[in-house]
């Protein structure tokens, strides 16, 4: 630990440049970085005084290939970005766990306190008490500490906001009580387990996977206590190409049941083999049952399952793509992931209101815009939100112009690839 004055002061000072490089990967964002940590700090001195603190990081992530698959037990591929939560963290003499985010109340949970409140439904406490409380159930230790955290992860752009938030909890819980022995995977699972049961929202382990590992990385999610973690190749830059997230400023508001109606369709399917989860089916199974399938769940359920046996095909041939530098494959295969999802998996939009369709007008702007100079796909959960792009370098600009006059100054946001998922920074 560091005292937090000292600490400001080497900030400013640019002894952690390289490091923040390091994490960061792109050395324009250095001087914003140290000003933002020097923010960090002040903050979490104006709220709970001088004292000696550590910093943590958990970033935001992208998902690559494998839409909608991971809640199946298929698999994905993913990175994280170079967008973070940040927090400054100190222990504190007490049972409770004190976190001050930016831009919100206190929430306070006492560790001898740790049961699901029905109140604490979709709210910030109940993902810090989940959190918590499953890794206090892993059998690891818990204590009280201060926290100040401040995100700049785009809250409902896709990105990961709250999977970032779980991370970083279970971060801290890590580095503060446990020496930084809890691995990545068990971290991503206490979150998913904080977003399911606590904060009331059904999701896969894909999102939390990727912040707290870090980097691009394959998940097979066959058995999901155990997901087969390995990371791929990932020099965007080799290739000329970057990272661009567009949001098309739709809100997620109201949209739960849209997304889970997707895991349930997709189960109902799984069910008529007596299986639980798709991945447990073989698409011969599946072909081969089609007729009895539409009569029983309709053809909606049908058709997002014929995206996830596909999408499964196409994450393997994006990972082998990327290890053997086809980098245009694996443009081609996400692409077609996106295709896929537009028109099977059907996420784009929510039917029950077809006059907003801001991410099919994002679709099919980038794709007359890019020509032959990228591609673009659905981006996360889908229905709202925001859209993945790929884009040569030497076109990022004349897209990001074209696409910012229909969504507005600053919808476009070139990303990097961030190899450090959920860390100790110092």
């Amino acid at each position: 630990m560091k005292n937090s004055k000292v600490l400001c002061e080497e900030l400013a000072q640019g002894k952690y440049s390289q490091l923040l490089k390091e994490i960061y990967i792109d050395e324009s964002m250095v001087p914003y970085q140290q000003e933002r940590y020097i923010k960090a700090v002040k903050g979490y001195e104006e709220i709970f005084g001088e004292n000696d603190v550590e910093i943590y990081s958990a970033p935001g992530r992208s998902e690559v290939g494998g839409n909608h698959t991971d809640h199946q037990h298929g698999m994905v591929l993913a990175t994280s970005i170079n967008l973070d939560a940040l927090a400054v963290v100190s222990r504190n003499d007490s049972n409770l766990m004190r976190v001050m985010s930016e831009g919100y109340e206190m929430a306070e949970v006492d560790i001898t306190d740790l049961k699901e409140r029905f109140e604490e439904t979709g709210t910030t406490i109940g993902l810090i008490r989940g959190v918590a409380a499953n890794l206090q159930e892993r059998g690891y230790k818990l204590g009280g500490f201060d926290a100040y955290v401040t995100s700049d992860v785009l809250i409902g752009a896709g990105l990961s906001s709250s999977a970032a938030f779980e991370v970083i909890g279970g971060t801290i819980i890590s580095g503060l009580f446990n020496d930084m022995q809890i691995s990545p995977v068990v971290i991503a699972q206490a979150g998913q387990f904080a977003e399911n049961v606590y904060f009331g929202k059904p999701c896969g382990l894909m999102d939390q996977m990727a912040c707290s590992v870090g980097g691009m990385i394959h998940i097979d999610f066959a058995d999901p206590e155990n997901p087969v973690v390995e990371k791929v190749p990932s020099d965007f830059e080799g290739y000329q190409y970057s990272l661009c997230i567009v949001d098309t400023m739709a809100s997620h508001a109201n949209l739960t049941d849209d997304y889970a109606q997707i895991p349930a369709e997709m189960k109902k399917v799984a069910s008529l083999f007596k299986k639980d989860f798709l991945r447990e089916v073989t698409e011969e199974e599946f072909f081969g049952q089609i007729s009895g399938l539409r009569s029983v769940f309709g053809d909606r359920a049908v058709l997002r399952a014929m995206h996830f046996f596909e999408e499964e095909k196409r994450v393997e041939g994006q990972v082998q793509a990327l290890r053997e530098g086809r980098f245009q494959d694996f443009l081609n295969l996400v692409k077609a992931s996106g295709d896929s999802s537009f028109k099977y998996l059907q996420n784009i939009y929510t039917n029950r209101d077809v006059q907003n369709q801001a991410m099919s007008v994002a679709l099919g702007a980038s794709e007359i815009i890019l020509g032959n100079h990228g591609v673009s796909r659905v981006h996360g959960g889908g229905f709202a939100g925001t859209i993945q792009v790929f884009v040569e370098n030497g076109f990022v600009e004349e897209y990001r112009k074209a696409i910012e006059k229909i969504f507005g100054r600053g919808s476009c946001h070139v990303l990097k690839v961030r190899q450090k998922g959920g860390i100790r920074v110092l």
